[in-house]
């Protein structure tokens, strides 16, 4: 079998087909460009790193209160001392019943009422403090203290309550051991 030879235009036809085709800057080519991609990538990164708030948060042991065993063992002496934070201000309470306004006696009332529309933190630590120096001998080491409010308080309201009840104003340990109590 002899050899067909091509004709001038088929050779032509040919290279023009097998030559690389350069394609212009608007054209597709078969790459996939992903700088565009990258860009709006980067973008959204950069906002989200700017826009997260950094949020430090502090704790402060608590402990639930503890439920009174049923035994006929006998039982030590404590002072059991509440405060409940009412709207209206702080009302104390310890194993004897409420403490009055002026915190020398039991009685009814709101035990520290608010100052104006503030609520009386340096009242409420004198007053712990008081009831502390003038509780029985075998109570007066207590260090324990159960803080309880109603639903609608602010939680910095019982952040500073229970800062006010743990230190009195040389430093010294009033209550440090604070537990805190659903009302109910």
């Amino acid at each position: 079998m002899a050899e067909e030879k091509l004709s001038a235009a088929q050779r032509g036809k040919i290279r023009r087909l097998s030559e690389p085709k350069v394609l212009a800057a608007d054209e597709e080519g078969g790459e996939l460009n992903i700088v565009p991609f990258l860009d709006i990538i980067m973008n959204v990164l950069m906002f989200v790193l700017a826009t997260v708030a950094v949020t430090f948060t502090a704790t402060i042991d608590s402990f639930p209160p503890k439920r009174g065993g049923r035994g006929g063992g006998p039982t030590t002496p404590t002072l059991g001392l509440t405060i409940i934070v009412v709207p209206e201000g702080f009302s104390v309470k310890a194993h004897g019943g409420s403490i009055a306004p002026g915190c020398h006696d039991t009685g009814s009332g709101i035990t520290v009422p608010k100052s104006g529309p503030n609520f009386d933190y340096a009242g409420l630590k004198q007053c712990v403090a008081t009831v502390k120096k003038e509780s029985p001998e075998e109570v007066r080491d207590e260090t324990s203290v159960t803080i309880s409010a109603n639903p609608n308080i602010p939680y910095q309201i019982i952040i500073s309550a229970i800062d006010a009840v743990r230190k009195d104003d040389d430093g010294k340990d009033l209550f440090p051991d604070v537990q805190f109590g659903v009302s109910r």
